[in-house]
């Protein structure tokens, strides 16, 4: 006897059923549908509790799936140790070493290394485009597409859902007892998938540090784990209405749904899912962004509370066997929120000096300039990026931003009053200016620019407060080389790191000794945005010997506009050629190079062409792309 049939025989009675009885043609019609009720246990009993669930093969595939996701982190973890290992190498041999003795490190690399990085780790999907929006119209953004690598990595997580979901004896006779292997098995998978999906959704994700891989990189996983675990929940809602509906009709199988609070959860978590699933598509995302992250956690939170009550009120003693698993997403969500709490009133408030105050002052371009002053030392690392939001201007958003200047003010002893107090317990004790330039767009930075305007003064204060810093994990200290490229209000990010590498270029430890910064801007007012933190970078002590200043002007009003005040910072009209530029620094190398780029897709796809171009110079050259895909 097959398998199936005895779990169908072990359902019924031993004693012979009026089914397989011969009729008797007097028999009243009643009692032939009374009679007919038995035959039904081949049926009914699959739509409920773990019945003809392979409980067994569940657990192995959801081990199959814990490994292949922790396999493809601890790769990517070994990987990162290992360069982090190597950088720091690097960092201290060449240090105290001139530019022209860092020849070793400007070829040091296995001999395969740059074909890799040129075909896979800096490759887009397709072609050239990666991180330049494709859009259908002005109005409807379809999103970005993944490089090459990142394919990989989603394909493997994909593939392997889909075979541990439908690895199951498709040779069964009876079609509802597949039907409950396919509805346990999509159920635990969509509960197994829930925990990385929360992780890599949190911005206090200790994989960030850990793995040294960008929030950006989370987010793009944590939309399509999004969509498989939708995918697995319909498909595990479908498999038992196919067999509630089969064993009770369309009316029985409502019946339940309302009066069964185990049932009714689970389809109420499903709905809720579905509905967070179309407004994430791409188009309803971007046209409406801050709408949908509010309705993203009030679902999000529903999901969460849905999926429990589903877990423990199952007809099985102690709840279905997802429930911790459940309870732990359920933690760890709240834990990544309390922590969000916590640094943004430890960094806002102090007793002594009161909550954070910001100065916005509205520049041409329709930009904003912000510094936030805030009430305690902050440690902000180049490169970071915190959220911010304004008293009176929707305070229950916040946006990221990258940080463009830190000014830290130490808190002076009695006794070294009148003198330079810059040791350590003194800024510990002391505060942190954190400025920001921020485009006017739509919403949020659009009210805050026109709040700006419509005070007629050159800068207002408004209450305020920020959450972060956030990344901060790409070092350029041990290149020997730098060239940021920067798009319009991108100057910001690749600001953050020319103060610290001319102050470590001074105090001799870095090893780094050339930096180019080649900014590309609409016009000459785009000047004005970063103008004191500029003019404080030129007067700083041999400024000449590491740095020089790129300027292209795409629109410049007056041609007599474009003027370069000395053969270190150089302004022209147009775009850059950026192959031509970009091999130009290859042949002057020093060292490792690092070439960064932060501003609109089209540049940063354009520069990340032209560093997998010249990887045929067989030189060390990395590269770092900052953005923020939403």
């Amino acid at each position: 006897m097959s398998l199936i049939r005895r779990r169908i025989a072990a359902l019924a009675p031993l004693t012979p059923t009026t089914i397989l009885a011969v009729r008797d043609p007097e028999v009243p019609t009643g009692v032939e549908e009374q009679d007919v009720a038995p035959a039904i246990s081949t049926i009914a009993p699959f739509s409920t509790s773990l019945n003809g669930v392979d409980q067994t093969g569940n657990m192995l595939f959801k081990d199959m799936l814990w490994w292949t996701l922790g396999i493809m982190a601890l790769i990517i973890l070994s990987i990162r140790i290992f360069e982090i290992g190597w950088s720091k190498l690097r960092h201290v041999s060449a240090m105290s070493t001139p530019a022209e003795k860092q020849s070793y490190w400007r070829r040091a690399q296995w001999s395969w290394m740059p074909s890799l990085k040129k075909n896979l780790i800096y490759a887009p999907f397709w072609k050239k485009r990666h991180n330049r929006e494709i859009k259908l119209s002005s109005a409807v953004n379809v999103g970005t597409l993944p490089s090459r690598l990142h394919s990989i990595i989603l394909g493997i997580y994909l593939i392997s859902n889909f075979i541990y979901m439908f690895f199951e004896d498709w040779s069964q006779e009876n079609k509802y007892a597949l039907a409950a292997e396919i509805r346990g098995r999509s159920g635990t998978l969509a509960a197994v998938n829930m925990v990385p999906l929360v992780i890599l959704a949190g911005r206090n994700n200790p994989l960030i540090s850990m793995l040294k891989v960008s929030f950006d990189t989370y987010n793009l996983l944590h939309r399509w784990m999004g969509r498989m675990v939708v995918l697995e929940a319909v498909i595990h809602t479908i498999a038992w209405a196919y067999v509630a509906v089969a064993a009770d009709g369309f009316d029985g199988m409502n019946f339940r749904l309302v009066h069964d609070s185990f049932l009714a959860s689970g389809m109420a978590g499903t709905i809720a899912l579905v509905i967070l699933l179309f407004l994430s598509f791409s188009p309803i995302r971007h046209a409406f962004y801050e709408t949908f992250l509010t309705f993203h956690i009030i679902l999000a939170f529903i999901i969460f509370a849905m999926t429990w009550v589903h877990c423990a009120t199952a007809h099985i003693p102690g709840g279905l066997p997802q429930l911790p698993w459940i309870i732990a997403i359920f933690l760890i969500w709240v834990a990544d929120r309390l922590a969000r709490m916590f640094r943004l009133a430890y960094y806002n408030w102090s007793k002594k000096r009161g909550f954070t105050e910001a100065v916005v002052e509205p520049l041409e371009g329709d930009v904003s300039r912000v510094t936030m002053h805030l009430p305690r030392y902050v440690d902000v690392k180049p490169g970071s990026h915190a959220y911010i939001r304004f008293q009176g201007i929707n305070p229950w958003e916040n946006h990221p931003f990258s940080i463009a200047w830190v000014e830290h003010h130490p808190e002076a002893d009695k006794t070294t009053a009148g003198e330079k107090a810059e040791n350590e317990s003194q800024l510990g004790r002391g505060t942190t200016s954190v400025s920001f330039v921020i485009g006017a767009h739509t919403g949020f930075t659009r009210q805050l620019f026109n709040k700006a305007v419509k005070e007629g003064s050159p800068t207002i204060r408004i209450r305020a407060a920020m959450e972060g810093p956030y990344a901060g994990h790409h070092s350029l200290d041990s290149y020997g080389h730098a060239v940021l490229f920067a798009g319009s209000t991108g100057i910001t990010h690749q600001l953050s790191y020319i103060k610290p590498l001319i102050q470590g270029y001074n105090e001799g430890v870095i090893a780094t000794r050339r930096v180019t910064l080649v900014w590309i801007m609409r016009d000459t007012d785009s000047l004005e945005w970063i103008r004191p933190w500029m003019d404080e970078i030129l007067r700083m002590p041999k400024r000449r010997e590491i740095l020089n200043i790129r300027l292209f002007v795409t629109r410049p009003k007056n041609t007599r506009e474009i003027v370069s005040a000395s053969n270190t910072v150089q302004m022209f009209p147009g775009r850059p050629n950026i192959p031509c530029l970009l091999r130009k620094e290859v042949e002057e190398q020093i060292g490792a190079m690092c070439v960064t780029v932060c501003g609109p897709g089209a540049l940063a796809d354009d520069v990340r062409q032209a560093v997998r171009d010249i990887q045929e110079e067989n030189t060390v050259v990395d590269f770092v792309e900052e953005s923020f895909t939403w």
